[in-house]
Parts: C-alpha cells; structure tokens; sequence
C-alpha cells in the first residue's frame, strides 16, 4: 500500500490503539507493524480470525494472556547446552504455563467448526505439566531456590540454620554477660564480611580476644569476632560455599531438563504473541463497536452508517456510503466542515483496517472490494525544504498517483486543486 496514503488516512494511529489492547511485547510489536494485505484469500482469513476471536471473547471471556519475557537470550543459551539463572527459568516456565492455560481455555471449543482457523494455532502450543511442577517447586523467586529444590540442599540448609543458631546464642551470651556488657557499644549481633560480629566501643577493643572485621564510620565502634565462635564461622561459611554450590547443580539440571524443548517453547512464545494480536483485534472491534465486512468481488464498496473510528462515537456522524455499483466516480460537494474530508477519510481507512482483518465500524451488510491499492490525496502537503507550496505539492501527489494508480486502486482526492486561484484551479484539471 502507499506509505503516504497510509499516512495521510492515519493508519498508524489505528495501529496505536490496536496495540493498546495487546498483552505481550510480541503482540504489540505485531499490531504496530501490521499493513494492509492485497488478496482476498488473506484478507478473508485475516478477517476470519479476528470473527472467531470475537466470539469467543463472547462466549467464554478473554484468553489468560499476560505480559511475557523476551526469552530469547535463554533460547539461545539452552541450544548451546548452558546453565540458565532462576529468573531466566521462571519466565520460561510462565511461557509455559500461559500455553497449558490457553489449551485449557479453547478445549471445549477445538472440536467446532466455527472455530476452524484460530484452532490453528491452539493447535501449536505445547505444554508440560513435569517441566511446569519440577521449576515451581524448586524456585520460589528469581532470587530464591526452595529449600525442597533437592535433599541435599535441605539438609545444607537446616544444618546452616541450627549453626547459625548456635552461633547467635553465643554472642548474646557474650553481649548480656556482665564480664563484657560494659565492652558493647550495643547488644546487637550482626554480619560483616560474612561473619558473625558483635560492637565492641573502641577504647575496649583488646579486652575482647577475636578478630576485627570492621571499624564504624566515626571510629568509635569496631565490629569483632569473638574467638569463641570463630570456628562456627568458619563452618557456617563452609556450608554456605556448598549451598551455593547445590544451587548451581540444581539450576544446571533443570536447564538440562529443558534442553530437548528449545524448539516448542520458542514455539509457544511466537504463538501466545499470535494469539495475544489477534485477540487484540477482538477487543479493538468490541470497543468500537465494529462489524466484519462482507467482501465482494464486483469492485464496489458499500458502507452502512460507516463511522470514523478515530472520532469519539458519541460525537461522530454515521455516512452510508456506496461507490461502484452504478458508477465508480463519486464526487462529494457541500459547505465548509460539512463532513467531506472526513467521509473521505472514513471510506479509505475503513477499506484499510478491512484489509488488514480488523472490523469496521458500520452495520451489518457493509460491503468492501480487496483494491491493489489505495491513494489518498488529503489535507496541506506544503513543503517549504522542497519549495513547494501547497497547490503544487498536491499536483506533484496527484501526478504520482496517476502514474501509479490502476483500474483496480481506489483513489481518494480532497479538494481537486486547492492552494490556487479558481481558473488556474480549472486550467489544471482540463
């Protein structure tokens, strides 16, 4: 289609609002990009599946899409057999888990014709109840492996926390002793350096026999490990070392896990996007309360009570409009913001957003021919770079559309020769 004509018609605005309705990176990035296809095959496939998308939102709600992670870095690192982080693993299990939820929701309605083309790609998705219960299970959050992740990350854990225990209850033994009492800055036990720690106030520092970690920012308090518990230090760091060690192993075999799956889950992410957009056309034509066109093959459009979609619906006038049935020249007079131009612009985007498989807001029985093209020569094109005013930068458009357009294209022009004088105007048309 002609970029400018796209422009002119502001196509991309409704491009913007489809997005808008869409939950996924993939979906947005789809409806942002869409253009106007040019066979009728398409178009009534594209239209088709918005159709059904709409029905369903009727008879069974909104699909559970959500925002999804771009997963592809983790892709990438699964087909080179490498180990994922914990986040990376939870947004390729809620990838997913949103395609087990949406077999789920079409279920009851694969089996119907009505659906026939959207069940296409219900039919992609790929699901995994293992993969799905083994990740949940042992990652709670992108920072948290469950202790239940393995035996020996349980058994690590509780023998950290019985360690950690025991070294707490020393120090607070030392800190409310009355030997020491006098020494403390305050009866607090805190880490530094990985290290169990009491504060100690500076001027007693060689009365408490351990090792300093830290000095306080004033000087006045240092952060001592008492010698008592310098080996449960050590220890509970040796349990730390294997814990992390644990991790690592647990996170390296449930990558492994999914090695097989990089295809289908590359598969389902591409596919929930699809879905994502092509539902977002269901909710777009729902807000505006938009119908899907008939298309014919006898080169003739016919809009009933058309209605601009880019005007707010309780101010907007409803045109009906036919062009080509008994003539294929149509010429629109009347008085200044009489609602030409935008008849103009509501017949050319409508055959746009059609095009594109989105419904139009009309009535049912509206009628719509697949053109090869569609130009539009609408609004002030005066380009003072270019040196061109605005009566010859319409002559140069119309020129180039005549140059381009053929017996199949729908030509919208607003204002034949305007920016000029009446006779020149005249001269130019003949």
């Amino acid at each position: 289609m002609n970029k400018m004509s796209l422009e002119k018609l502001e196509y991309d605005k409704i491009l913007e609002k489809l997005s808008l309705f869409c939950n996924t990176y993939i979906g947005k990035n789809l409806a942002l990009q869409l253009l106007p296809l040019t066979t009728k095959d398409e178009v009534e496939h594209a239209l088709q599946e918005t159709l059904e998308a709409v029905s369903l939102i009727e008879r069974n709600s909104v699909p559970p899409i959500s925002e999804i992670d771009d997963i592809s870095f983790y892709i990438k690192a699964l087909e080179s057999s490498n180990t994922i982080s914990a986040k990376a693993l939870l947004a390729i299990c809620n990838i997913i888990e949103m395609a087990n939820e949406l077999i789920n929701y079409f279920t009851v309605f694969k089996d119907t014709e009505e659906y026939f083309v959207i069940n296409n790609y219900f039919l992609l998705l790929y699901s995994n109840h293992s993969i799905i219960d083994k990740i949940k299970k042992s990652i709670i959050d992108e920072n948290t492996i469950a202790d239940n992740a393995s035996n020996t990350l349980s058994n690590i854990r509780k023998k950290k926390h019985k360690l950690e225990q025991d070294i707490k209850s020393k120090l607070n033994n030392i800190l409310h002793s009355s030997t020491y009492s006098k020494y403390i800055q305050e009866n607090v036990v805190t880490l530094r350096n990985n290290r169990y720690v009491i504060p100690v106030k500076q001027e007693y520092r060689s009365f408490v026999k351990g090792f300093v970690h830290d000095i306080s920012q004033s000087g006045s308090t240092v952060f001592i490990e008492p010698i008592a518990v310098f080996d449960l230090n050590s220890e509970l760091n040796n349990l730390r070392i294997e814990e992390t060690a644990e991790i690592e192993k647990i996170l390296k075999d449930l990558s492994s896990m999914l090695f097989p799956y990089t295809e289908e889950i590359k598969q389902d992410m591409e596919t929930i996007g699809i879905i994502d957009f092509i539902f977002a056309k269901a909710k777009y034509s729902n807000s505006i309360n938009a119908i899907t066109p008939i298309i014919n093959d006898e080169k003739f459009v016919n809009l009933i009570n058309a209605r601009h979609p880019l005007i707010d619906e309780k101010k907007v006038v409803p045109t009906c409009i036919s062009i080509g049935n008994d003539f294929n020249l149509l010429i629109i007079t009347g008085p200044n913001t009489g609602g030409k131009t935008v008849c103009l612009k509501t017949i050319g985007l409508l055959e746009l957003m059609a095009c594109s498989g989105l419904n139009i807001p009309a009535n049912e029985g509206s009628s719509i021919y697949i053109f090869d093209n569609v130009f539009a020569d609408i609004g002030d094109d005066q380009s003072i770079s270019d040196s061109l005013s605005t009566f010859s930068s319409h002559m140069l458009n119309i020129s180039k559309i005549l140059d381009t357009a053929t017996s199949e294209s729908l030509v919208l022009v607003d204002e034949l020769g305007s920016g000029t004088d009446p006779i020149e105007r005249s001269q130019s048309c003949n």
